[in-house]
């Protein structure tokens, strides 16, 4: 269902129920559909309400073709300068969204779960609102800090290769070549189940690189959030896998540092891979922290 929240429109997909609510925020370029569908269903069978979102330029949400592709080494130059480049929009704004969607229902509380660029992006709405947050759930993101963000040099190459826009044969050939590059060694999805999650993403909404860029530049823009997660005082578990080769583990200890009381839970096996199509055992060792965590937050949050 689209909503209108923040003066933009949100597709939102909302499991139903009158149990309380947790709400997926999803990564850079990813739609609400990654989600693997057991990860979901494990919570709706565990009597929450989920809520998940097309992010602002992802998906059937609004998208901002009309401000442009950011130049991404500029933006990045700046933002490590520590000066604030001017971006077609930032994480709280996307923050804002999320927090229109939860205005839009009516929800005055939820349990916040973002991936990746999600957690980035749930870690701005734990600041914008704290007193709507049940909880924050950190998986495989990082606190925007210097010098953590050090992907491996081969996972590099591969993303390096992004074709143009134009020629869908050799753009879906990227996709599928990045998401082998950052799969568990161990446990990876099959070349069918990533071909499928291509094909019906395709369906729904072809991803847009220019989209993408966009949503790069708001996180490479925001370069001031480490230093402000000492203000987040709801119970935040901080998930994340032990092979990550684009967002290394050394990014999660350093979230869970500087969040007071963070729990820590590093993933064996699992890489930057949850997401779209999660294998089932990474599946279930994720919903082994995060399914009792929930419940003892709630409890636990004054």
């Amino acid at each position: 269902m689209q909503i209108e929240a923040n003066g933009i429109r949100i597709e939102v997909e909302d499991s139903g129920g009158d149990g309380p609510v947790v709400m997926l925020l999803m990564g850079l370029g990813g739609q609400l559909i990654h989600w693997p569908a057991a990860f979901v269903q494990a919570l709706v069978d565990a009597g929450w309400r989920v809520l998940r979102l097309d992010n602002r330029d992802a998906g059937l949400s609004s998208h901002f073709s009309a401000h442009g592709v950011p130049a991404i080494p500029w933006v990045a130059a700046q933002a490590w300068l520590g000066r604030r480049p001017r971006v077609p929009y930032t994480l709280a704004d996307m923050a804002r969204d999320a927090l229109g969607v939860l205005d839009a229902l009516g929800v005055a509380r939820a349990h916040v779960v973002g991936l990746s660029m999600g957690a980035m992006i749930a870690q701005r709405l734990a600041l914008l609102a704290p007193a709507r947050l049940w909880s924050l759930t950190c998986i495989s993101g990082c606190s925007g800090a210097r010098g953590l963000m050090k992907p491996q040099a081969s996972v590099l190459r591969v993303a390096a290769g992004k074709p143009r826009a134009g020629d869908d044969a050799a753009l879906a050939a990227y996709y599928l070549n990045f998401l082998r590059a950052i799969a568990s060694p161990r446990y990876p999805p099959s070349d069918a189940e990533l071909r499928d999650v291509l094909a019906r993403t395709a369906r729904r909404h072809a991803p847009h690189s220019d989209a993408t860029t966009r949503q790069l530049a708001a996180i490479l823009a925001d370069g001031g959030r480490a230093g402000q997660l000492a203000r987040i005082r709801c119970p935040t578990l901080v998930v994340h896998g032990a092979d990550d080769p684009w967002v290394p583990p050394a990014c999660a200890h350093d979230t869970a540092r500087r969040i007071a009381g963070a729990q820590p839970a590093l993933i064996p096996d699992m890489a930057h891979d949850l997401a779209p199509a999660g294998h089932p055992e990474i599946v279930r060792r994720v919903l082994a922290v995060l399914l009792p965590f929930l419940p003892s937050a709630q409890v636990h949050t004054p």
